[in-house]
């Protein structure tokens, strides 16, 4: 007990470190930097800005408010990692659930480990760090990898030796980035596992790629299930994808910002005489009530 409270008035005295204009800490050259950099310091929750190159777009409410509860006992056990921008501004690399799980419970402080990083370098950290968590959905986990080749310019190879993964498996993950995206959605809030979208991605026509997902859904479909339904396309053409009527270009415009606004393929018919129908299916009483706050959200 008396080592972990010496420790954590050692990260207090740091903290009054940083807070001082005269010791305004820029580089690792710098005097007192050795103190800092690299050291776990506790600094005010208002003082650290969210990272932009976060690729974690989800969080989970409910998990969110149980770690919040959690750290209300225990306080921060793992503390977040910062890079330093100017005087008493510090940027988020990783722990942002931590971090806003904290900011819940109305904490001033949180335990931060500090380093010195250009943006470059803070985004491959947080890309990097984030690939290695459990609870990245995988368009996450995808979205990550993409990044890493756009804007971090690491190859398939380099970055199978940086997260430790195979050459094969990132190679998966960015396939999935090739499904369309209200698929790619679906996925992402659980509709339909990576194994279903793996399977699909087989198929390059995205209007036959929907009509699997629609029988996924519908049918409860497993990976086994799709994987034949894929097969039996690409074998035999079998797929029973209805013929449509040429719809007006400003009914195909309006149909695909719905698709795309509600998560799934919004049906419209038009008869000769101009009139129709908007058809919006929905897979469960929590999809339902899903669709419904966006109706309302949208009013």
């Amino acid at each position: 007990m008396a080592k972990a409270t010496k420790k954590q008035a050692l990260g207090r005295g740091l903290s009054a470190l940083l807070k001082d204009p005269s010791n305004d800490i820029s580089s690792v050259q710098d005097k007192n930097a050795d103190k800092v950099i690299g050291n776990i310091v506790e600094l005010d929750i208002d003082s650290i800005e969210i990272n932009p190159f976060q690729p974690r777009t989800n969080f989970n409410e409910e998990t969110l408010i149980e770690l919040a509860s959690s750290i209300k006992e225990l306080g921060v056990i793992q503390p977040i990692t910062v890079r330093k921008l100017e005087f008493n501004k510090f940027q988020l690399v990783s722990g942002e659930r931590r971090f806003r799980a904290s900011k819940l419970i109305g904490l001033k402080t949180i335990p931060s480990y500090i380093r010195i990083a250009n943006d470059q370098e803070s985004l491959e950290m947080a890309l990097v760090e984030n690939i290695q968590r459990q609870d990245l959905d995988p368009i996450e986990i995808a979205l990550s990898y993409q990044r890493l080749i756009d804007e971090i310019n690491l190859t398939q190879e380099q970055m199978s030796e940086r997260v430790g993964k195979k050459r094969s498996t990132i190679a998966n993950y960015l396939r999935l980035l090739k499904l369309d995206p209200i698929i790619q959605t679906g996925m992402r809030d659980g509709f339909i596992s990576m194994g279903h979208g793996r399977a699909i991605i087989n198929i390059e026509d995205q209007s036959v790629q929907l009509d699997i997902y629609e029988k996924i859904i519908s049918n409860k479909l497993s990976v086994r299930d799709t994987e034949a339904l894929v097969k039996n396309y690409q074998t035999e053409k079998t797929i029973n994808v209805p013929t449509k009527q040429e719809l007006p270009k400003y009914i195909k415009k309006g149909a695909k910002e719905f698709s795309e606004y509600f998560g799934h393929k919004i049906h419209v018919k038009v008869s000769k005489n101009g009139k129709g129908n908007i058809s919006i299916p929905f897979h469960s009483e929590e999809d339902f009530n899903r669709i419904i706050k966006l109706v309302k959200r949208a009013k």
